[in-house]
């Protein structure tokens, strides 16, 4: 059975793998031993509640029970731009007329804004390329809206998730290469690295101030322009099936887009049910349900059949063993 549970310092191996079969433009997974060692360790006194709450970053590990392999990664961040700006390009519709020609023109440009401040993030989605069927990428995304349903109230009113941007088979970023390397006269993967690991100062030093008129750059830019990077196509169906949607924003490096929706009204956060855990040798139900713990500190996520039974969660032995939870156990269920 594959469970989603809280990662710590043990997981640098299995951690640091993933990162380097991310590939570039994984701004959240840097190849990078030190600083994923720090993130785990903050993961770690996140989840113990050791830390204040807005400075919480949660990490998840998709583990398969049976073999005890690592197969994927998801995270939430509490909330982001409170000690490091949260840096972005809004998309800008201008438009100009001249009644005494009769034209009329609609020119979109790229500005600069720092407009995230303290929202939540969800983020670091990644799987196994042997691990994208089945629903393993479903169980990993749904995951971190059972966490921030567990606690509400150590999390945002507003969530954003960042898709990374085009990427060409071989790391060619058109708009690294075209735009955003006019600015940033380094490659990509230092910008990327000092984006995670510093206060981004240089971004304010070296960013553009004035506007970015998008029809005045070559065409492999514009055309990348709040385009998901091929692999991040299913992440993207996935975060639009719980009620997000792009809010104009794109990433400064690679012009991935940036989607977002209100917590309340994300679909699992809304829609899980409160129930108690009931376990039964034997329980007959033809789906399976997402179900999790209803704690953030104890955390763990499967899918599994479970029957519903009015204010009961009736579940097998193997179930609860995977959660980790007694009979009479508050859990949360989303059929």
């Amino acid at each position: 059975m594959l469970v989603v549970r809280p990662a710590g310092p043990a997981d640098l191996h299995h951690l640091l793998e993933l990162a380097i079969l991310s590939g570039p433009g994984f701004t959240s997974l840097p190849e990078d031993a030190d600083v994923l060692s720090e993130r785990l360790e903050l993961s770690k006194a996140s989840f113990e509640g050791r830390i204040a709450p807005e400075e919480a970053w949660y990490t998840l590990m998709l583990e398969d029970g049976d073999t005890g392999d690592i197969d994927g990664i998801g995270s939430v961040k509490a909330t982001v731009g409170l000690k490091r700006p949260f840096f972005s390009f809004r998309v800008v519709n201008n438009t100009v007329q001249s009644p005494s020609l009769s034209v009329k023109l609609n020119h979109q440009t790229l500005v600069l804004v720092n407009e995230c401040t303290g929202w939540t993030e969800v983020g670091s989605l990644f799987l196994k390329a042997d691990r994208r069927k089945g629903g393993a990428g479903r169980l990993l995304s749904q995951s971190r809206y059972m966490l921030i349903g567990a606690q509400p109230d150590l999390f945002a009113d507003n969530v954003l998730a960042e898709l990374r941007g085009v990427f060409t088979p071989d790391g060619y970023c058109p708009f690294w290469d075209h735009v955003a390397h006019k600015f940033f006269p380094m490659d990509f993967d230092d910008a990327d690295r000092m984006t995670g690991s510093t206060d981004k100062q240089f971004i304010l030093d070296l960013a553009p101030r004035h506007p970015i008129y998008i029809d005045l750059l070559p065409e492999p830019a514009r055309a990348v322009i709040g385009k998901v990077h091929p692999q991040g196509v299913p992440a993207m169906a996935l975060l639009e099936s719980e009620g997000f949607r792009p809010n104009g924003l794109v990433d400064i490096f690679d012009a991935g887009p940036t989607v977002a929706c209100g917590r309340d009204n994300i679909r699992t956060v809304r829609d899980a049910r409160v129930l108690t855990a009931r376990i039964e040798k034997e329980v007959e139900v033809d789906l399976p349900s997402l179900v999790s713990t209803d704690s953030v500190a104890a955390f763990r996520a499967v899918r599994a059949r479970v029957l519903i039974d009015g204010d009961l969660a009736r579940m097998t032995p193997d179930v609860a063993a995977a959660l980790k939870i007694k009979d009479g156990a508050t859990v949360r269920v989303k059929s």
